[in-house]
């Protein structure tokens, strides 16, 4: 990479506008976009030498913040060239990220026909399949034997965005079966279409959300999906290249929840300072507030703590124990969800499954730390004449602990599924925060029923 960056500076200092076109044509588009990352006061120049279809290649697989800034340097006419020749997913997923001004700009550079196909796919909701699908496909009608499809093929299959899969619909437009080509390819030119339908379509809704197709892919060994309305006319197709990128994008926004903030709008060293940090205050201040009930619990147990402050000891080991367990169990619930592997409906067999790994590792938990203690007792009286009762107090804590962790690290996602909220919000911030506080009480409602009337 660093070769390329020198060889490149010494080009634009010749400023050769050919030779600087003949050197990035013979790059892989992966390095092309690794030298804009390189050189990013450059990107602008480096898309408008391109020819059209590598600059269209590398324009796509960059990340929106660089692509805004290109669209603002790029000339006029390099721009409308741009817009023209990105797929419609492509577009409509660019579009939906400008601001409205922006789009109305861009979207004049478009035909009139494709400035209205743009404007119907901007009309989904933003998290549909609608904004995903391209209407670039190849269709064919069920009466038509080989020899006409692959005719067709032939005309219209170069503008198509994949004819490894070709859609089978009838007189009315009504999507009927998907053929992969190479059934095509193996059968006599005289087959009928019908006859190679096999009623295994799997299909996706316009108005699906996009979580939901990127299950579907997942499950299914499927290079592009067809795409229908409710009465089950073909609109489109969603490929999976655009699906792994929305996959991407899931999980990225899934992990930044999942550690306690907001999902960034933009790549971490893009973000500017004010609105990073506005991105986690929010998320602090409300575990910050919610870590303030802990010197509540603890008050309400002052006069215990007063009579045994060897309790005060072990609060650090027992909310640690809830939280860290609590954490674990979200992580594993959200990523789950995420892979279609639990649902909303699964909360009993989840439950049942949280109580008894709570019971064993807070059972685990629970014997190393009363060991700790007893083992302790050799070497300093710290504990007194009553340590027994301080070990068996934490070791009974902490296995009620981990097993309440557990259940609320599990439950979380799945209640929140079920209002309608996105799961990663129940991050391992929060249920740790939720833990520490009803670990407390946990902790000395036990030692309170243990030692009652010996040390408290």
């Amino acid at each position: 990479m660093k070769e390329m960056v020198e060889e490149l500076e010494k080009l634009l200092e010749l400023e050769d506008r050919q030779q600087l076109r003949d050197y990035l044509d013979n790059l892989n588009i992966s390095d092309v976009e690794e030298l804009i990352d390189e050189m990013p006061q450059y990107a602008a120049r480096f898309i408008e030498v391109l020819s059209l279809n590598r600059a269209v290649n590398v324009f796509r697989i960059l990340d929106f913040p660089t692509q805004q800034r290109i669209l603002k340097k790029l000339p006029g006419p390099k721009t409308g060239e741009l817009i023209n020749e990105l797929p419609p997913d492509d577009r409509t997923s660019l579009f939906g990220e400008l601001d409205g001004d922006i789009v109305k700009r861009l979207i004049l550079y478009l035909p009139l026909n494709d400035r209205q196909q743009a404007l119907d796919l901007l009309g989904y909701k933003e998290d549909s399949v609608g904004r995903l699908m391209t209407p670039d496909y190849v269709a064919v009608k069920k009466d038509w034997d080989i020899t006409r499809v692959l005719a067709h093929i032939r005309t219209y299959g170069k503008d198509s965005e994949t004819i490894d899969v070709i859609y089978i619909i009838d007189d009315k437009g009504v999507l009927l079966d998907d053929v992969r080509i190479r059934e095509i390819l193996l059968v006599p030119p005289d087959t009928k279409m019908s006859d190679l339908i096999d009623n295994r379509l799997i299909a996706l809704k316009v108005t699906d959300p996009q979580e939901e197709a990127i299950n579907i892919f997942r499950m299914n060994n499927r290079v592009a999906l067809p795409v229908t309305d409710d009465d089950n006319i073909l609109l489109g197709i969603v490929t999976v290249d655009d699906i792994l990128w929305i996959a991407h994008e899931e999980y990225t926004e899934d992990i930044q929840k999942i550690g306690g903030t907001e999902a960034l709008d933009e790549p971490y060293m893009d973000m500017p300072l004010l609105k990073l940090v506005k991105k986690r205050v929010g998320w602090l201040i409300i575990l910050f507030l919610s870590e303030m009930l802990t010197a509540t619990a603890m008050g309400f147990f002052e006069a215990e703590i007063a009579k045994a402050v060897v309790l005060a000891l072990f609060v650090p080991l027992i909310i640690s124990s809830g939280g860290n367990s609590g954490s674990q169990a979200s992580t594993l619930i959200i990523q789950a969800m995420a892979l279609g592997e639990v649902t909303v409906a699964d909360w009993w067999r989840v439950m049942r499954r949280e109580i008894m790994s709570g019971l064993l590792l807070g059972l685990t938990l629970g014997i190393i730390g009363f060991m700790r203690i007893y083992i302790w007792t050799f070497f300093s009286h710290i504990y007194g004449p009553h340590w027994i009762l301080v070990g068996l107090t934490v070791g009974i804590a902490l296995i009620g602990v981990v097993l309440w962790g557990s259940l609320a690290g599990s439950m979380l996602p799945l209640l929140l599924k079920r209002l309608g909220a996105d799961p990663a919000t129940s991050s391992a911030p929060f249920v740790a925060t939720l833990v520490d506080v009803t670990g407390l009480i946990i902790y000395f409602s036990i030692a309170v029923t243990l030692m009652k009337g010996v040390l408290l």
